[in-house]
């Protein structure tokens, strides 16, 4: 990967900067960018940190569980557009931010982090679908 410069990482600061919240989204939004924007959802939580069903397993649309430690090897499930939205989400945010960062290093221009439990996104894709 090219070295990051000062000048890519200012951009991106200000792409950030431009978004409600920097980027942070509550369930509403992830719910509207997913439904109406077409948005993919990364689930990032660590294996052990995943009780019950993933977003991926909970039948999320265009959701997909990448654990952070092996994020690397899910790279091929991004979309190929880079202005295509992406959602991450963990437990408490600390992944998803990192995550993000790493997107938005390799040219992700729209890209947010869920502001709750990916747990709580479950739960309400589970009472929407009667599952």
């Amino acid at each position: 990967m090219a070295t990051i410069t000062k000048e890519t990482l200012t951009q991106i600061i200000a792409n950030d900067v431009k978004k409600e919240n920097l980027g942070l989204v509550d369930l509403h939004k992830t719910r509207e960018l997913l439904m109406d924007a077409g948005a993919v959802l990364l689930d990032v939580r660590p294996p052990a940190k995943v009780e019950g069903d993933n977003a991926q397993e909970a039948g999320i649309a265009n959701a997909f569980y990448t654990p952070y430690p092996k994020f690397t090897d899910s790279l091929d499930l991004l979309p190929t557009d880079k202005n295509t939205p992406i959602v991450v989400g963990c437990l408490k945010a600390w992944f998803a931010n990192r995550v993000m960062g790493y997107l938005e290093v390799m040219g992700y221009t729209n890209v947010y982090v869920l502001d709750t439990s990916i747990v709580d996104l479950i739960e309400v894709h589970y009472a929407h679908t009667n599952r």
